[in-house]
């Protein structure tokens, strides 16, 4: 099943979401971001890889970071999406705070239902460049317009989870965001810079980053 997701209207001109046209420009944009990167990155590049016009472009988004602040988006809705969807019905807090965990890690499983969304690449994505779309010189107006609403939606939804899991811990909010920002270090670090993580790259690296954050937030939430 496709799933859209209803993303603040001022990340965009007109919604990709709702167009063949929008939906090829997301696909397209994921795969030249990895190939090239955010930097070498252009609207050209991106008209060329799907045989339209810049202007066409610029029809859907102000100009590449405000693209790039939808894929963001559309990534902390998904993992989000994942979370709510997998815990429905559980009852015990502590299970739901490890399902939590473990979709921030496997939100990089793809859905068939989106074809034009690589949610492997989209990941990727976010590990390298996500952090560029809020470590920005005009990140307080872009939050007060709301830009970030679906980031902090994600964080607030763990947080709430976490002080299920234990009531009186002061600090679930910095928890929360600290475990969503850690996961996708982890993964950067022991793919490009082996020496500043304990996990190595390979097949195993999801199943020990879960138990790693596991480890470290369980141990946290137990101190009292």
């Amino acid at each position: 099943m496709e799933i859209k997701f209803n993303l603040n209207n001022r990340l965009f001109l007109k919604d990709p979401q709702d167009s063949e046209l929008g939906k090829k420009m997301i696909q397209h944009s994921i795969i030249l971001i990895d190939k090239l990167g955010f930097e070498a990155f252009t609207f050209r590049k991106l008209a060329a890889a799907i045989n339209s016009t810049e202007k066409s472009i610029y029809r859907y988004f102000e100009n590449k970071h405000f693209l790039l602040l939808f894929l963001s988006s559309w990534y902390w809705e998904w993992v989000k999406y994942l979370i709510e969807i997998n815990s429905k019905n559980i009852e015990d807090p502590t299970k739901k705070l490890k399902i939590a965990i473990e979709n921030l890690v496997i939100a990089t499983d793809e859905n068939p239902g989106n074809a034009y969304i690589n949610e492997h690449l989209l990941h990727k994505l976010v590990i390298k460049e996500g952090g560029k779309a809020y470590h920005i010189h005009d990140v307080d107006d872009e939050n007060e317009a709301g830009l970030f609403y679906s980031y902090k939606s994600l964080v607030k939804l763990v947080s709430d989870i976490i002080i299920e899991v234990n009531p009186k811990f002061p600090y679930s909010l910095s928890l929360s965001s600290n475990l969503f920002e850690m996961a996708n270090n982890q993964i950067y670090f022991a793919d490009h810079l082996p020496s500043l993580s304990s996990l190595e790259r390979g097949k195993k690296l999801n199943q020990d980053l879960i138990k790693m954050l596991g480890y470290f937030t369980f141990r946290i939430l137990d101190e009292r």
